[in-house]
């Protein structure tokens, strides 16, 4: 009986372990709803976890994508025409070691000198045509494509040679003419006063008439104005045409002189700084290129270039000193005209300045405020 009664609680507890859910209901109905919502809150906590790992890689990956594009190295083509040796073309190769350290390495500016990708009447357009990204050259190798800025190279009657180069970016930063609209202007520069140089002996003005002169732009219009017969050409192809006797002399400034070996030839060097005047230089870069970089990297090279025009216009102020010291060590002479010379060239200069502001109004230019510009400039800074 003992036995049986036993048996029949085993029974009993039996049913119950087989039904432990009929039985925890029965001692917490409460129990499998929380269940149930720590399930679902469980299920909240894995979903959010989930979506803010992939939140935390996409972050990450998106880092990587900046920190990729900000490692990756820009690399700039750089051409001039100038030989790399030359004070210019070192001036050139230190503004683009500079470019590279101030944007720690993010930018590679590589220097092609001595006209090796293209010729210096085609930098310009080999600029905008995207042969090169950054070019350096002459304004006067484009006649009449740059007709405000032609200004510069009028017969002002310049001076210090540091002046032209300031003059010029501030002549642009006042005016910004659409002829540069193409390109990125990085600096402007222009180089100090020209002077008239000559294989045989020269002492009067009218000495000049009928001699073959090499000269560009509107230096031509000087020749021509005192009776001499201008010859274009490049300064590359100088030296070979002197020594050829295809011109007599040329239109140059010192440190050209010198820098061409010119002044193996030439010995007779004629100042007269009331009728001097100047070439103007350009950098520029090519537009699109420009503005497919970095914000950051541009604002750099902006602060660069504007402190650069100190730099080139301290190198002309080198550039003559040394131009002019070495050629009259090598027998040159300065020849220095009369009163009367001096005030007949100032006169034959007017209607060169006079035909600036006429040709420019007729193209609808502010030249005659250009004109005026320049004048008041250097009355107030070239004494």
């Amino acid at each position: 009986m003992r036995y049986a009664t036993e048996i029949a609680r085993g029974s009993s507890l039996s049913r119950e372990l087989l039904t432990p859910h009929a039985k925890l209901d029965k001692l917490s109905p409460d129990l499998f709803r929380s269940k149930a919502a720590n399930e679902e809150n469980l299920m909240k906590r894995c979903s959010g976890s989930r979506f803010l790992a992939a939140l935390i890689l996409f972050a990450s990956c998106l880092a990587g994508a900046k920190a990729f594009a900000a490692n990756k190295i820009i690399t700039l083509k750089f051409a001039h025409f100038v030989p790399a040796t030359t004070k210019e073309g070192k001036l050139m190769q230190e503004w683009a070691d500079e470019v590279g350290r101030r944007t720690s390495g993010r930018v590679r500016v590589n220097v092609y000198p001595g006209a090796t990708l293209m010729p210096p009447q085609q930098i310009y357009d080999g600029i905008t045509k995207e042969v090169a990204d950054i070019g350096y050259g002459i304004f006067a190798y484009h006649r009449g494509r740059f007709p405000l800025t032609e200004v510069i190279d009028l017969p002002l009657g310049y001076k210090d040679p540091r002046v032209p180069s300031k003059m010029i970016n501030e002549y642009y930063k006042r005016f910004k003419p659409k002829e540069l609209d193409d390109v990125k202007v990085l600096f402007l520069e222009a180089h100090g006063r020209d002077i008239i140089s000559t294989k045989k002996p020269v002492s009067r003005l009218s000495d000049l008439r009928g001699m073959k002169i090499r000269a560009t732009g509107l230096s031509a219009r000087i020749i021509t104005a005192i009776g001499g017969s201008a010859v274009g050409l490049p300064i590359t192809d100088t030296y070979d045409a002197m020594s050829k006797g295809v011109i007599e002399g040329l239109i140059l400034d010192w440190g050209g002189l010198l820098n061409y070996r010119l002044g193996d030839m030439i010995k007779y060097h004629i100042e007269s700084p009331g009728a001097a005047s100047t070439v103007a230089f350009y950098t520029v870069l090519n537009k699109d290129k420009w503005n497919s970089l970095p914000p950051d990297i541009r604002a750099i090279i902006d602060k660069l270039d504007s402190e650069w025009i100190e730099r080139v216009s301290q190198k002309w102020a080198d550039w003559e000193s040394t131009g002019k010291s070495e050629l009259l060590k090598k027998g040159g002479r300065i020849i220095t005209l009369s009163k009367e010379d001096s005030a007949q060239l100032r006169e034959k200069m007017k209607p060169i300045l006079s035909n600036y502001v006429a040709s420019t109004k007729a193209k609808g230019l502010p030249g005659d405020q250009a004109l005026k510009f320049c004048q008041d400039y250097l009355m107030m800074n070239d004494k």
